[in-house]
């Protein structure tokens, strides 16, 4: 195999075959390692509609970096796959396809519908399978489940059967949000509330017997013609002598008395308000405070029912605008006032939803809701992270209303209830023995399926089977905050129901991805990004990268192409890195890198650049470690990016030429074996973010073996800590960095030698380190001494443990580097200002951990030290 890499990154060459290859060597199955600890994830299961977006390229690239990484440090991991029936959407998708050739789902029939189902399911399953492989997601998919699967539609069956026997499942007639498009129930977090244009309409009822009338304001006239009663409140003078009384409703002519109720509030609106019970949630209560009847008046496609007389067929909205025209006609239609106000519209179809009477089953929430508040007070507690997030958990919890479960469609577990002809009803995980029994046509919320998913697909109601017994609990779930109460709320009241334990231990909620002007992407703004297609131009690391560095647990972010090309470009960067590397080192062994670092540790080889590098490799996998098991990916990405590009290449690489283009092949060997180690290094810290490339490179790399995906993941080794030699080329590179500034204020290129003067206590050491000095700041003399004459015409740095001076005579006023000094002397200032008050603040110094605090008496005794040294160089140059 060649150790060569194209000059340029190029995405497609490297990822085109490596998850193939992945998948032929088992690399994701768990270890089977009986002494490792295992850590599981199940993923959220997309539904098989279509295309991935975005939002679950962003739940399995963050899931498959946790997975990644805790397999390379040695946990039995288990990522298992999966997909989601999604009822409402599959099956109104189904019904599109077969409507462009002029077929309806009710020409099929059921089993000939499903059918057609199952072939679009099987179709779309290979379609997200296909962009997983392309996102790199590290799943073991011989245990693949999707929610109709036997195995879990046993469990859905066991759960319903025994929440109905403990009485906590229950068929009624209530009020429920109705999807006139779908034709089915839908609950309430499935209804999103959208501020629309709409009108109060002012419409008069005639007191029956007399020619006295009241007024009423409704935002929907059509529903007059299910209304039971009108109210008004009992300590209303205006309406005393009404009460007892009837009002004619218009049009239709139907008699309806006036009761009193606290629902109607006197000081909103007229104060007469008319009731319709199976048409809105408020009435609902009222007519069940008054035994008044319930009139539905609507067919389940939203169109006028038999209850409307003259408008029966009518859509909804077509009967509204012919009642309002037939009220005005009447006179009976005062004034129509413009209003903005939020209206429910259904989370699938988008359609207005009607709040509507129907016969349902429901699961009761009171003790399901109450295990779940109780259980977060526990050790058993799911941690939110954000923390936030289980306050939104638990005030959902705290005010969940009953779940109607039911949905009027084919696709789906079908609920395992029986009915006969003497109006006997039998619920069980089987159908009845003997005949005359029909199975309930409805199927069950694809929630409820869902909710089992962390331990159905474990293989429960089998509390033996193998994978239950070792893997669940699981460890993390992923997922946005937008399905907390969809989803999350659900998996933990169920699984605290029939497993006794959390179905997890973390919860990492994101946000939303959004456009670059922060607009919430959707059809309608056309402003959707595919993942496949990012991945074609950038390639899934590049993407990976973004996702995962794009802002911090819980918050949205903003999709941009530049980050996708300063992702690209930080990959790019490591490969040429990877290249130089490579070219240098093509025949360096494990052992001899091994040996090399070695000597390093023990100072009997190597230089102080080699130990610095090591000691920040150290601190880098320290806190890349310690930030990935807080979950937050984007500050790990932040610290590898610095070290990655700045320690590593642009100082590292560029300090080791001074030992490569030298004759010593002892020591050129020695940073050959560094470099090659600290490559290795960060391609591990990299890989659960970076899989495709940083596996390109690893196999590549003389003294490795094996893949990437199982590869040990960095840990800090003790023996190669040097504060010392960490701080001397922190100085090195300051001093260096402070020459080339000077050098650009006075326009003066590298390639013109100027004297330099240092003035040092560590003077033994940067002398030592002078070749470094030189290569870089291409000094005509360099002076280096702990006490020496400060020139009086000279440009000055103040660096930490040392005084640059450039005798530059000719080419600086003494005036401007006054002033230029002087704002550095105020740059100083703020900076002990800050740190004054820090650590003047009791709390912090009292709180925080004791090495933090000394860090800021560090700095403090830094920057005064440089303030007193500026202040002491302006007055020297005002003097002379």
């Amino acid at each position: 195999m060649t150790n060569e890499l194209t000059p340029k990154f190029n995405p497609t060459e490297v990822e085109a075959g490596r998850y193939e290859k992945w998948l032929e060597a088992d690399v994701f199955k768990p270890s089977g390692n009986p002494d490792a600890e295992p850590y599981s994830i199940v993923i959220p299961p997309p539904n098989v509609t279509g295309k991935l977006h975005l939002g679950h390229a962003w739940d399995t690239t963050l899931q498959d970096i946790i997975i990644r990484q805790k397999r390379m440090q040695g946990f039995d991991t288990l990522w298992l796959p999966g997909m989601d029936h999604a009822g409402i959407a599959t099956q109104a998708k189904v019904a599109a396809r077969l409507a462009e050739d002029g077929i309806l789902p009710q020409d099929l029939g059921r089993e000939k519908f499903l059918d057609k189902v199952w072939e679009w399911k099987d179709e779309y399953a290979t379609t997200i399978k296909e962009q997983w492989g392309k996102m790199g997601i590290s799943v073991d998919y011989s245990r693949e489940r999707f929610t109709l699967d036997e195995g879990l539609s046993q469990a859905v069956r066991k759960v319903f059967v025994q929440l109905y026997n403990k009485g906590w499942i229950y068929r009624g007639e209530k009020l429920i949000n109705w999807d006139p498009k779908a034709m089915t129930a839908l609950s309430d977090i499935e209804v999103i509330h959208k501020e629309i244009d709409g009108a109060f309409y002012h419409i008069t009822y005639q007191i029956e017997g007399s020619d006295e009338f009241v007024e009423i304001a409704t935002t929907r006239p059509e529903t007059f013609l299910g209304d039971t009663a009108v109210i008004v409140n009992e300590k209303d003078e205006r309406y005393k002598h009404l009460v007892g009384k009837n009002v004619i409703l218009p049009i239709i002519n139907r008699v309806i008395p006036i009761l009193t109720d606290d629902h109607a509030d006197m000081e909103k609106g007229t104060g007469v308000v008319k009731i319709t019970p199976a048409h809105d949630p408020n009435d609902f209560e009222v007519a069940m405070r008054h035994n008044l009847p319930m009139i539905n008046m609507m067919n389940n496609d939203g169109t006028i029912n038999e209850n409307g007389g003259k408008y029966e067929g009518l859509d909804r909205f077509e009967a509204r605008k012919q009642i309002v025209a037939d009220l005005k006609e009447l006179g009976q239609l005062v004034d129509i006032k413009p209003v903005r106000h939020e209206v429910g519209h259904s989370e699938r179809t988008g359609v207005v939803v009607e709040p509507r009477l129907s016969t349902q089953w429901f699961v009761k929430m009171d003790e399901l809701a109450k295990n779940a508040i109780a259980n977060q007070t526990t050790e058993d507690a799911v941690e939110f992270y954000p923390p936030r997030f289980n306050d939104t958990f638990m005030q959902w919890m705290e005010n969940v209303h009953d779940w109607v479960i039911s949905r009027q469609l084919w696709w789906g577990h079908q609920i395992p209830a029986w009915y006969n002809e003497a109006g006997e009803m039998y619920v069980g995980e089987e159908a009845p023995d003997g005949e005359g029994w029909t199975q309930d046509e409805d199927v069950l919320d694809t929630w409820f399926s869902s909710a089992l998913w962390p331990f159905s697909t474990m293989g429960w109601p089998d509390e033996n089977s193998a994978d239950f017994k070792r893997y669940f609990p699981t460890s993390t779930l992923v997922t946005g905050y937008d399905i907390i109460f969809f989803w999350v709320s659900r998996m933990i009241f169920q699984s605290l129901e029939f497993t006794g334990k959390s179905p997890f231990h973390n919860v990492l909620i994101h946000g939303l991805i959004r456009d670059e002007e922060g607009r919430k992407m959707s059809k309608s703004l056309g402003n959707g990004i595919d993942p496949m297609d990012v991945i074609e131009k950038y390639g899934a690391d590049a993407l990976r990268w973004f996702l995962s560095n794009g802002s911090a647990p819980g918050q949205d972010v903003r999709f941009s192409y530049d980050k996708m090309d300063a992702a690209w470009n930080f990959i790019n960067k490591i490969w040429n890195v990877s290249r130089y590397i490579l070219m240098n080192a093509e025949d360096v062994s494990a052992d001899a890198v091994s040996s090399a670092l070695t000597k390093v540790a023990n100072k009997t080889a190597g230089n102080v650049t080699d130990r610095w590098i090591l000691t920040r490799l150290n601190d880098t996998a320290r806190r890349v470690t310690e930030q990935m098991d807080k979950f937050e990916f984007g500050v790990a990405g932040h610290i590898l990016y610095n070290f990655i590009w700045d320690e590593f290449a642009n100082w590292y690489l560029e300090l080791t030429k001074e030992v490569m283009f030298g004759e010593d092949e002892a020591e050129k060997d020695i940073t050959r074996a560094v470099l090659l180690h600290v490559l290795d290094q960060v391609l591990r810290l990299l890989h659960p973010i970076m899989p495709f490339f940083t596996e390109e490179i690893f196999e590549k790399l003389p003294n490795t073996s094996g893949s990437i995906v199982v590869a040990e993941y960095p840990k800090v080794r003790p023996e190669f800590n040097d504060d010392k030699a960490s701080e001397g080329v922190a100085m090195l590179i300051e001093l260096i960095t402070a020459v080339r500034n000077i050098r650009a204020e006075v326009n003066t290129p590298l390639s013109k030698a100027v004297p330099m003067l240092i003035k040092s206590e560590h003077a033994d050491f940067l002398n030592a380190v002078s070749p470094y000095i030189s290569r870089f700041t291409n000094p005509s003399e360099l002076t280096i001494a702990k006490d020496l004459a400060v020139p009086e015409q000279a440009m000055s740095a103040v660096i930490t443990g040392a005084e640059l001076y450039l005798p530059l005579a000719g080419l600086i006023n003494i005036e401007e580097e006054i002033a230029r000094l002087e704002k550095e002397l105020a740059k100083w200032q703020k900076e002990l200002d800050l740190v004054n008050k820090k650590l003047g603040n009791e709390r912090f110094v009292a709180n925080a951990k004791a090495e933090v605090v000394q860090k800021e008496k560090d700095k403090l005794a830094d920057y005064q030290e440089k303030f007193d040294t500026v202040k002491a160089r302006i007055a020297e140059l005002k003097e002379n």
